[in-house]
């Protein structure tokens, strides 16, 4: 028996697996300390600046906006951001900037979730964020009585909290290798991971309404998730960590203004935003794009891969 929970609804939709994240944007204290995090520790590009606001990533798209609200604070026990996630093109650059971290000593948290090989730090206000790369070919992990279990398919053991093997990542360098370089283009927003008030609720919305597919969700460890497809799990992930049914923060806090789901077409946004206002869900039309909100209010912008 398994824990999962199943929504309240068959949706007749699915998103498009070609659907992505494009950005995710912030609310800061200090918009220059943020800046310079971002440019020194992960390497960031600063595509734009604009006032209160900045735009960063790795040349491309933004993959993270800025806007500063001086005195914003962090308000605890509250819905929101728990952290966002960059997806980086392969190994080699994975190793690259966990070791950049590293050189400026700059704590991080090397993980190896089997699925994943990760790290998670935090920026000068707080916000959590990880660096990965997927590894679907070394297992699986799934939800089986209550509890996470991970299966390598080579046999040996694994809890998907394991030390990730420094010496082994590192082997992808060369002794000549510049760990000072700009974040690789291909860098993606690969997933974020939001806390949430209800599990139930907030699957219903992403999964019943937006039509991205179900993935495990853990009751006793009050976590749940939405993918795009088998090769691209956990895109969407939230919990109650701060409690369930916790509130909205106040206007104006430092945290998350909202994220980007990017539809290949502009047909496929109309159908998703079709669903959205057949639940009775308020759209707020942005330069991004349609702003809504999901059950734990937090902003979800949805647009076009070709809306820029």
């Amino acid at each position: 028996m398994t824990t999962q929970t199943q929504s309240t609804t068959q949706p007749s939709y699915s998103i498009p697996p070609t659907t992505r994240l494009g950005h995710v944007a912030l609310t800061v204290a200090n918009l220059d300390q943020q800046i310079n995090f971002y440019q020194t520790v992960l390497g960031m590009q600063l595509h734009w600046r604009e006032g209160k606001s900045a735009g960063l990533g790795a040349g491309d798209a933004d993959l993270l906006r800025l806007t500063e609200v001086p005195g914003a604070r962090r308000e605890p026990r509250r819905t929101g951001l728990y952290h966002f996630a960059l997806l980086y093109p392969n190994r080699r650059e994975l190793a690259r900037a966990i070791a950049r971290l590293f050189s400026l000593r700059y704590p991080n948290y090397p993980t190896d979730h089997l699925i994943s090989e990760t790290t998670y730090l935090d920026d000068p206000e707080g916000q959590n964020i990880e660096l990965y790369i997927r590894t679907l070919d070394r297992g699986i992990a799934e939800v089986i009585n209550g509890q996470f279990v991970f299966r390598r398919f080579d046999g040996k053991p694994a809890t998907g909290r394991d030390p990730l093997d420094l010496e082994s990542l590192f082997g992808e360098l060369s002794p000549d290798d510049q760990l000072d370089q700009p974040l690789p283009q291909g860098t993606k927003l690969g997933h974020v991971h939001l806390y949430t008030a209800n599990l139930n609720d907030e699957m219903h919305f992403y999964h019943d309404v937006l039509g991205f597919p179900m993935g495990p969700v853990n009751v006793s460890f009050r976590m749940g998730e939405v993918g795009l497809s088998e090769d691209q799990p956990h895109v969407i992930a939230f919990n109650t960590w701060q409690g369930e049914g916790a509130r909205p923060p106040s206007p104006n806090s430092q945290g998350i203004r909202y994220f980007t789901i990017e539809l290949p077409e502009q047909a496929e946004l109309g159908r998703v935003l079709d669903r959205v206002r057949h639940n009775g869900i308020p759209t707020e039309e942005t330069q991004e794009g349609s702003l809504v909100r999901d059950p734990a209010s937090i902003g979800v912008v949805l647009t076009t891969s070709k809306a820029g």
